[in-house]
């Protein structure tokens, strides 16, 4: 049974799934898309054969919907999602949720839960997971002829625990994904590959794992399930750039950012982990972490300290008071970064 708006905690969110009243569901047959709309089902049901169990065959997103100070439903960007979730269906052979249905969808479902969106101030957001699998039954490693594309919700607060606080990482000798894999698509694949390293992190304190390229791991990739991002001691915002990282919209959108409102330089290049001491500042970044400033990378046994263990770094405090400004309609956005959801 699906959860009462009554029955959460809003000022104790944590980052779990919940059953909430309605989630969007479409299916995908004999070449098309065919029915589609809200339902109050939480489950699908699939055949022993679907490609999903076998063979990986899906892939997912995430968004989220934000409370603004006049009551109103702010999206964040939902179009680039949809881009991007395209491209991960076209890598693995699916087909793709047309661009201007998958924002719609986004809408219907954030309306017919919008008592889940925690209140302006309250810090928490509602967070969409839109997801398409391979279904039907199959048995040879080939591409399914059935999908089901689904949306659902949940109200969510801090994905790394502490917010805005300084975490400590350790880089890991696991592959997030082959050099020229699906790294750079949102895949389950890839997620499961960073369960153990990331228990393994949990276990021993850290918040996370950093993942070195496949290559040489000599370069930073990706923070567990989010972007890195450095600040130079002369002011230069710096990524990873590879064939095997996903491409954050949140990270594009701080680069943006971070050219535009800060005035900082931008780069996009290698970040060797032996050379951390260009950097004064350091974090995670991507729409579940938001930013999560790194206080330190423990690597081969050596600790390195960034900004602070304990304070955020002023250039990282400004991004995300930025960022979050406009996603929360307090700063004014780039034009088309903002879509509004009709809730009346």
């Amino acid at each position: 049974m699906s959860v009462k708006a009554s029955e959460v905690d809003f000022d104790n969110l944590g980052f779990d799934y919940m059953d909430l009243p309605f989630r969007f569901r479409a299916y995908y047959r004999d070449g098309q898309w065919q029915e589609a709309g809200l339902t109050d089902d939480p489950n699908i049901h699939i055949s022993e054969g679907s490609t999903i169990l076998h063979y990986g065959q899906g892939s997912f997103e995430g968004l989220k919907a934000y409370r603004t100070k006049d009551g109103s439903i702010n999206l964040f960007r939902p179009d680039e999602n949809a881009k991007r979730m395209a491209k991960s269906c076209e890598r693995l052979l699916m087909p793709t949720f047309p661009e201007d249905k998958f924002v719609d969808a986004v809408k219907q479902v954030v309306k017919a839960n919008k008592d889940f969106v925690p209140a302006y101030g309250n810090g928490g957001t509602l967070y969409l997971r839109p997801y398409m699998v391979g279904v039907g039954g199959n048995i040879g490693v080939h591409p399914a002829k059935e999908y089901i594309f689904s949306i659902f919700a949940m109200p969510v607060g801090n994905y790394f625990k502490g917010g805005l606080t300084p975490t400590a990482f350790i880089t890991s000798e696991y592959d997030r994904a082959a050099h020229k894999g699906t790294g750079a698509n949102k895949v389950g694949g890839n997620y499961a590959a960073s369960l153990f390293p990331g228990q393994f992190a949990h276990e021993n304190g850290y918040s996370d794992c950093i993942y070195l390229d496949p290559v040489s791991h000599r370069k930073v990739e990706e923070v567990g399930s989010a972007n890195f991002f450095g600040i130079t001691k002369d002011n230069v915002f710096v990524t990873p750039k590879s064939p095997s990282i996903l491409p954050s919209i949140t990270k594009f959108s701080l680069l943006y950012l971070a050219k535009e409102r800060l005035g900082l330089g931008t780069e996009q290049g290698d970040v060797y982990v032996d050379q951390f001491d260009r950097f004064k500042e350091a974090g995670a970044c991507g729409t579940a972490a938001v930013i999560s400033p790194i206080g330190s990378v423990t690597h081969e046994g050596n600790k390195h300290v960034f900004y602070s263990e304990t304070e955020v770094g002023p250039v990282t405090k400004e991004l995300y008071d930025t960022l979050t400004g406009i996603q929360f309609g307090d700063v004014e956005a780039p034009e088309g970064w903002i879509q509004k959801v009709d809730v009346d």
